[in-house]
């Protein structure tokens, strides 16, 4: 049948290779100091374009970041030229990748191996893994979210700077909750897990606003675990909880506010968590025949730090900064560091 496909296309002048879907990659030009917002020269081979549109090309103070569309290759040679804008690192995926200096910019050569752009926007995605694996009962990924890098519907507001902070500080405030609780064990055993993930400004493929992190539960070892519960936590210019979209397979989204409980359960039904805003934006956490946790402000805030109460005593105080310029995160289990371009933990 290909044969066939491959002859009619001859006779008809289409060359073969037209016959393939398209393969892509993406790729973040770095400046070396941050500028206004400004677009390279691109030089791409024969039968390679770039994806087109404002979703696909998009210039911040940081970086150009662009999607590549062709023939799947494990190299394909790219040339950039941008006067006045030294580059100093090429990003495809988790790699910088080598360069060869060119007058005004940089010769470099790519994979175009993703199945879509969407299969490659982790090129664009700064994020550290810090439990990267389902069958631990905890996945936990944190977004480092660096104003220079806004893209997307993120341009048109103000940089949400103390959400951004204050997500850090709630994701760990949880982490500790379910590990104190047994929760992430408990859900290793079943073959489930819990994950951590906060929002990221700078992809603009997922328009991921307004700010918010998640306490999500899959009844499985896969994102496609049926039933699982997804809490949406919007937060405030102050760190505050205030809303849980809580999306449920099958069922549609919830909507849960200050006072509401939100329980998660699992396939059969039973009870795994409950979940419920407080009226100070912290959140309690309600484990069935167990301890009742309570997530609450520390002075100054939620973005400064939160306190955690198990059974209303005292059990320890979270404080958890991002520098996303050095590639510091510090976290009560310790001090995390990561590549700033990437994300990646070294």
């Amino acid at each position: 049948m290909r044969l066939l496909l491959v002859v009619v296309l001859a006779v008809l002048g289409v060359p073969a290779s037209a016959a393939e879907p398209a393969s892509y990659a993406a790729v973040r030009l770095v400046k070396a100091t941050p500028s206004a917002p400004s677009t390279p020269e691109i030089t791409l081979p024969t039968g390679y374009t770039m994806v087109p549109g404002t979703k696909h090309q998009v210039a911040s103070r940081a970086e150009f970041y662009f999607y590549v569309q062709g023939p799947r290759s494990t190299g394909v040679e790219i040339s950039v030229r941008w006067p006045g804008t030294p580059i100093s690192a090429v990003i495809e995926g988790k790699n910088r990748l080598a360069t060869v200096a060119e007058p005004e910019g940089v010769r470099f050569t790519v994979p175009v191996l993703a199945a879509s752009p969407n299969a490659a926007s982790w090129t664009v995605q700064v994020s550290s893994y810090l439990s990267g694996s389902t069958a631990s009962g905890l996945y936990w990924r944190v977004e480092h979210n660096d104003p220079d890098r806004v893209a997307g519907p993120w341009t048109s507001v103000a940089w949400p700077a103390g959400q951004a902070k204050a997500v850090v500080n709630h994701m760990a405030a949880a982490e500790v909750v379910l590990r104190d609780a047994g929760l992430i064990e408990k859900a290793k055993q079943r073959g489930h897990f819990f994950a951590l993930m906060g929002f990221e400004t700078n992809n603009t493929l997922h328009t991921d606003n307004p700010p918010h992190w998640h306490l999500s539960y899959y009844p499985g070892q896969t994102f496609g675990a049926p039933k699982a519960h997804v809490p949406h936590f919007w937060v405030d210019k102050v760190g505050a909880n205030f809303y849980n979209g809580m999306d449920v397979v099958g069922e549609g989204r919830k909507k849960f506010y200050a006072g509401d409980p939100a329980p998660i359960h699992d396939v059969e039904g039973q009870l795994v968590v409950t979940l419920t805003i407080r009226v100070d934006g912290g959140l309690d956490v309600l484990v069935p025949n167990g301890s009742s946790y309570a997530v609450l402000p520390v002075e100054g805030g939620l973005t400064e730090g939160a306190q955690v109460l198990r059974d209303g005593q005292p059990l320890t105080v979270v404080r958890a900064t991002d520098d996303v310029r050095g590639g510091v995160l510090t976290l009560p289990g310790g001090v995390h560091r990561y590549d700033p371009l990437t994300g990646s933990l070294i």
